[in-house]
């Protein structure tokens, strides 16, 4: 039973997070989250299996994560290649040689961190039991897989081929079977180099300072994860006359300068699950920032919806850090009864 508990955690949050508190599905079209949670749940589920059962780290994950954001935008939904017909982008800002540039650097590490990273951390804390052991026996790894595999064709159909055709009437859009190819060649490449990379840490050498407290920590990740919406915002006019070439050289800075501060911060000595928690914590607040903005002028049905969802991810957040708050107490009173 708590095996199950734990699955369909991964499962909701990988969406919840992504979609639902981004703003990216709305309330009035929440029908969606189906084949959202088909795709980016169980998605989410088969890379945390895959880097378990090969005992791959940190690094293992890291670089299986993007392998969902490319089949994303690659292979099922194609809104990296297709040029992109959201109400108010610029179809042509950073399109080169049949490519989204900004809006694929913008996806690959949004839906890598908001899909993958985030989800599973969140549940790994709230199951810590269970954080190191495989979650899926062989059957229900193909289960998994099957049902990855049919809500992908359901996500592609439904944007290919019955959104942007018969909604939007455009002209059917047929990616070049090269880009397809080198999108599964990428996924590929990444599979293997995280099977290689299984057992190579991330912070070989911890640090033997103290680590920041857990409010801090939080308040750092909220503010350098924020900011990443006005990369995706470049897709929708926000600085036009800006070399698109400028912007992904920034994107790719401001992602390696993320990396480097997360990476410092958790290589401290004495580095908790509180700690976990306040990054987690921290990211997904500057999520619920980016939908509160994105939905600042919709409609009033699907801003109610964005405060549900709000709400609901408060309290997820409230509660886990209760129970980590009075575990780490229980821990403290135990140290010291036996010192």
């Amino acid at each position: 039973m708590a095996k199950d508990r734990t699955i369909v955690t991964l499962l909701l949050l990988a969406p919840f997070i992504a979609e639902l508190l981004s703003g990216a599905t709305r309330l009035s079209v929440i029908y969606v989250l189906i084949p959202e949670v088909m795709t980016w749940g169980c998605g989410a589920l088969i890379i945390r299996e895959l880097v378990r059962r090969w005992q791959g780290a940190r690094v293992s994950l890291l670089l299986l994560a993007p392998t969902l954001a490319i089949a994303e935008e690659i292979i099922i939904q194609q809104t990296s290649l297709a040029p992109l017909v959201f109400a108010g982008s610029n179809p042509t800002y950073g399109r080169a040689f049949g490519v989204n540039w900004i809006w694929l650097l913008a996806m690959l590490v949004f839906e890598s961190f908001a899909v993958v990273l985030l989800p599973l951390q969140l549940t790994e804390l709230a199951f810590r039991d269970r954080r190191n052991a495989p979650w899926l026996r062989a059957r229900g790894f193909i289960i998994a897989g099957a049902v990855f595999l049919l809500g992908a064709f359901l996500a592609w159909f439904a944007w290919t081929q019955n959104y942007c055709i018969k909604i939007l009437h455009l002209a059917p859009y047929h990616p070049p079977v090269l880009y397809i190819a080198a999108g599964l060649a990428a996924i590929l490449l990444l599979g293997l180099a995280s099977y290689g990379s299984r057992g190579v840490a991330l912070s070989p050498d911890r640090a033997t300072s103290k680590p920041a407290p857990p409010l801090i920590v939080g308040i750092v990740a909220a503010l350098v994860v924020y900011p990443w919406q006005f990369v995706i915002a470049l897709n929708f006019n926000l600085l036009p006359h800006l070399p698109f070439w400028i912007a992904l050289l920034v994107g790719v800075a401001y992602t390696g300068t993320v990396f480097l501060i997360l990476r410092r911060l958790s290589a401290a000595a004495g580095w908790s699950d509180l700690h976990r928690f306040a990054v987690c914590g921290g990211a997904t607040v500057a999520v619920m920032v980016w939908g509160v903005t994105t939905l600042w002028h919709g409609r009033r049905l699907d801003q109610l919806g964005e405060a549900i969802f709000i709400a609901v991810g408060f309290a997820f957040l409230a509660d886990l850090g209760r129970g980590l708050l009075a575990r780490g107490k229980s821990q403290q009173a135990e140290q010291k009864t036996y010192a």
